[in-house]
């Protein structure tokens, strides 16, 4: 795939619409899953509108997230949760079902995919 560099992944996306939809199509997903699941508060509302302000900065759109809440310090964040191998596994599995969902074509659901799989296994603090 061809990304053209004067125009952010953000916008490759689709901006703001987009990322909401996705963020909506993810989060039934992670809920519904058995590993991931019992991660996440019953409101999941919360969660889905700082995924979404996370999202569209680590995408190269408005620095929302660390507007609202200081530098995402991602792992740091993530360390009160066992976050296994397979835990990261499923929830990259979730985010390409829901790309897939929204309609995003698959050569660019593959990039956002491997964008995001470094961080996500980045936050891995338990094995197996």
């Amino acid at each position: 795939m061809t990304m053209n560099r004067n125009i952010s992944l953000y916008e490759t996306l689709g901006g703001d619409r987009s990322l909401r939809l996705i963020v909506e199509a993810f989060y039934p997903k992670v809920q519904a899953h058995p590993l991931l699941g019992p991660l996440f508060p019953e409101d999941i509302n919360p969660v889905m509108e700082k995924q979404h302000m996370f999202l569209t900065q680590f995408f190269g759109g408005p620095t929302l997230f660390s507007d609202a809440f200081g530098h995402p310090m991602m792992r740091a964040r993530h360390m009160p949760f066992e976050i296994t191998p397979e835990r990261a596994e499923a929830w990259l599995d979730c985010m390409n079902r829901a790309l897939q969902e929204v309609g995003i074509e698959d050569e660019l659901r593959q990039f956002v995919i491997e964008r995001l799989s470094g961080p996500a296994h980045h936050f891995v603090n338990t094995p197996e």
